[in-house]
């Protein structure tokens, strides 16, 4: 009874690869194509029973993850085929390595790559993996797209020596490649630091110069304000801040109309009258001549 159940779900699930194909490379409808492969793979499901389609069951949900893949790119929505991929796939030592290929290459070419580094790191030390044979393309293509942009030279270094698949010709050749990639590095790291040596250099320079200008408007400002500063220690405060004290006490205090308030407000006027009689005359003051 199994049997035809694996062929009913094989089935609809290879044609529903079929319309996401066609929504992808033909219509150009790429959301659309992202639903179709969606729901192949959701038809699968997660069971790893054997029966007679489980081969073919596997390549189908990897077709149909590689054509959500390239979906996704074309939408911009890159971000997003890490997480939708290892929901249907759960771990990254599941990933078949052609899905793990395209998502590699997708993060390298976005300018990402550490959100593979994990991943790809998960993957090539499982032992299962170890036995496929596209485990030393990929291994290659995680050294080239993934650690050395990073400048994980260690980590390189310990994984082309621990993989047994390939010869003593084949780790030197990495291990070359490794170096020279070390030494761009180191290369870039100093000319990078020279730069912004530089840059701080010229900003002292600047920052010196702005600084030494300010200090200059500064003492041109104090000198300009120096004789108005006579006129202002010569002005009644004594007689202003009092005038402003009974101000209040009249305003808010005291009742303008009630005869108790009279008095007061009577020094007031004459306070306020002094007051301005002093400091325009000290304004308007004719200069003296000999």
């Amino acid at each position: 009874s199994e049997a035809p159940t694996g062929a009913l779900v094989s089935a609809q699930s290879a044609s529903l690869l079929e319309e996401a194909t066609d929504l992808l490379v033909l219509h150009r409808d790429f959301v659309a194509a992202v639903e179709k492969c969606e729901a192949g793979c959701d038809s699968l499901g997660t069971s790893t029973e054997r029966c007679l389609f489980i081969i073919s069951s596997a390549e189908v949900k990897c077709s149909l993850c590689v054509v959500g893949i390239q979906a996704l790119a074309e939408l911009n929505r890159w971000r997003e085929v890490l997480s939708w991929v290892l929901q249907y796939y759960h771990v990254p030592e599941h990933l078949p390595p052609k899905v793990l290929e395209l998502c590699i290459l997708l993060y390298s070419k976005v300018r990402e790559p550490q959100v593979m580094l994990e991943v790809g790191s998960n993957w090539l030390r499982d032992q299962t993996n170890k036995s496929l044979p596209e485990y030393g393309s990929l291994l290659e293509l995680y050294l080239l797209h993934v650690l050395l942009p990073l400048g994980q030279f260690e980590g390189a270094e310990e994984l082309v020596r621990d993989c047994d698949g390939f010869d003593s010709k084949q780790q030197q050749a990495f291990l070359g490649t490794i170096c020279e990639s070390r030494c761009r590095w180191t290369q870039r790291e100093e000319m990078r630091l020279a730069a912004e040596d530089q840059q701080d250099e010229a900003a002292e320079t600047v920052l010196g110069a702005l600084s030494q200008k300010l200090l200059t408007m500064l003492m041109m400002l104090c000198r300009a304000l120096r004789p108005a500063s006579r006129h202002f220690y010569l002005l009644p405060y004594k007689k202003m801040l009092l005038t402003t004290f009974l101000l209040y006490l009249v305003v808010v205090r005291l009742d303008p109309a009630s005869p108790v308030s009279l008095p007061f407000i009577y020094k007031l006027v004459q306070l306020f009258r002094q007051a301005w009689a002093a400091v325009f005359s000290l304004v308007h003051r004719p200069p003296i001549q000999d």
